[in-house]
């Protein structure tokens, strides 16, 4: 089975860079052609895709997100990571991270974890 859990601070300063890792069991994100991907929930609002990093490492970001936002992995820990840099407190969320098997289909998720963007 395939499990996905979101880690990292659930409280970040104004300016500051986010950082959050996802760590994957029951998958390999280097195998299957498969994407992982970063989406975050505003309280209120719908959900925001922010990026992936496909099976082979290559990544991509939403646009408007783009100049604030890198995801790298780490292939010995099966894991993906986000960091959102210059902070405010719009950025204050749930983030999830997912596996996308193909199309934007997303067919596991994290539980995801609050962040709050405040000093």
């Amino acid at each position: 089975q395939v499990q996905l859990q979101e880690s990292g601070p659930g409280l970040v300063k104004p300016s500051q860079t986010l950082s959050l890792t996802c760590t994957v069991s029951g998958d390999s994100i280097t195998a299957n052609y498969y994407g992982w991907r970063w989406i975050r929930q505003p309280p209120g609002k719908g959900l925001e895709w922010m990026g992936i990093i496909g099976y082979d490492g290559g990544t991509y970001y939403s646009p408007s997100l783009k100049c604030r936002t890198s995801i790298s992995r780490d292939t010995s820990k099966n894991q993906f990571s986000l960091q959102l840099s210059s902070v405010s407190p719009e950025d204050t969320a749930v983030y999830y991270c997912a596996r996308d098997r193909g199309s934007g289909t997303m067919d596991y998720w994290g539980q995801g974890t609050q962040v709050t963007v405040s000093s």
